[in-house]
């Protein structure tokens, strides 16, 4: 699914065998940025709302931000991080 070949990025060699697999990248890609999109949604919420805000408001937006980056912060990584192109993944992830 990586994108690096098909803009011409990529050179279809295998990285090196201590990297970390794109799996573990992705997951812990997309829970850092959870924590970040939740607070930074939950800004924007009292930004916008002032001083009408309430507490399942506020949350609402937080778990929109944090489900919202997270995901796509892990589709980016997936589609254009090295260590996500077929011929890495075929190698080095762990099959469950």
């Amino acid at each position: 699914m990586a994108l690096r070949k098909a803009l011409g990025y990529s050179e279809g060699d295998l990285m090196r065998s201590d990297c970390k697999p794109c799996s573990r990248l992705m997951r812990q890609t997309a829970g850092i940025f959870t924590v970040g999109g939740a607070f930074g949604f939950w800004v924007l919420c009292r930004l916008h709302y002032g001083p009408r805000i309430t507490v399942p408001r506020s949350l609402r937006w937080a778990a929109c931000g944090a489900v919202s980056t997270s995901s796509a912060t892990a589709l980016l990584v997936r589609l254009f991080s090295p260590e996500c192109e077929p011929q890495n993944i075929a190698a080095y992830d762990i099959k469950r």
